[in-house]
């Protein structure tokens, strides 16, 4: 019951704002609102007070403007509401996410995400098919990639084009900013550590987005290998971006009785 009254006050509240946010400037005569060009609205005392307090309306004996705050109450109002509807499209899950080769975690949509499907699944003992890092390693790349400019454009580009290269200067390089730079030269190096045998596939599906069966029909790989071919790579990704730490115990050599070192001259 108190939810329902909350909600209806709330309600009220918004309808206020709206129609004061729409006139500009309002008059109260006691019983409703009235606006220059004629328009009128009905708001009682308790919304009206309430709004005041909050910081939302300004009053001057009869007219009622409304503060900059009112514009941003509203806002945050419609996100509130649209939330649930939101919801139906996200699957909220932590992941490992690598920043400057330290692991840490973070909240992903996995609709989103180009390993979604692949990250669910899971081997017969119960463990998931691909590990954490073979997926945080897929997702850094699809960022890089995203970041470095690499991505084809689908859409016309409305901006216009003026000639002002001098003779001899780069060409489209020249407008890349660093941090565009440096995510395409991260992306070179993923790409060469993975090898030309698997690279292939890596960037099919974590940055072109495309599905599996796409991928097979493209290649023209037997049917069900691309999954096997790309967690071979992802696995080889993951190592180059976090490589395996390297034992702390010094190699040891045996040798017979009166053996010595050969030594550099």
């Amino acid at each position: 019951m108190v939810e329902a009254m909350n909600r209806e006050k709330s309600a009220a509240l918004a309808r206020f704002l709206r129609f004061l946010l729409a006139a500009g400037e309002v008059s109260f005569d006691g019983e409703g609102l009235s606006a220059p060009d004629g328009r009128k609205a009905a708001v009682s005392r308790d919304t009206l007070e309430h709004a005041v307090r909050l910081g939302l309306v300004a009053r001057a004996g009869c007219r009622l403007t409304a503060n900059p705050e009112a514009r941003a109450h509203l806002k945050r109002r419609l996100c509130e509401a649209e939330t649930p509807f939101a919801a139906q499209h996200r699957d909220l899950a932590p992941v490992v996410v690598m920043r400057d080769g330290i692991r840490g975690t973070a909240v992903a949509n996995r609709l989103e995400s180009p390993l979604a499907a692949l990250a669910r699944l899971k081997e017969k003992t119960g463990e998931a098919w691909l590990p954490e890092g073979a997926i945080a390693a897929g997702e850094r790349l699809h960022a890089d990639f995203t970041r470095g400019g690499l991505q084809p454009k689908m859409t016309m580009s409305w901006e216009p084009r003026i000639a002002t290269r001098q003779k001899g200067e780069a060409g489209a390089a020249r407008d890349l900013t660093d941090t565009a730079l440096a995510a395409r030269a991260r992306v070179a190096k993923a790409v060469e550590a993975i090898g030309p045998e698997l690279s292939g596939v890596a960037l099919d599906v974590c940055c072109f987005m495309k599905g599996l069966e796409t991928v097979e029909r493209e290649r023209q790989w037997p049917a069900r290998s691309a999954k096997l071919m790309l967690r071979a790579a992802l696995m080889a990704l993951s190592r180059h971006y976090a490589p395996p730490k390297a034992s702390g115990r010094r190699p040891h050599a045996w040798g017979a009785q009166g053996f010595r070192p050969a030594l550099p001259r």
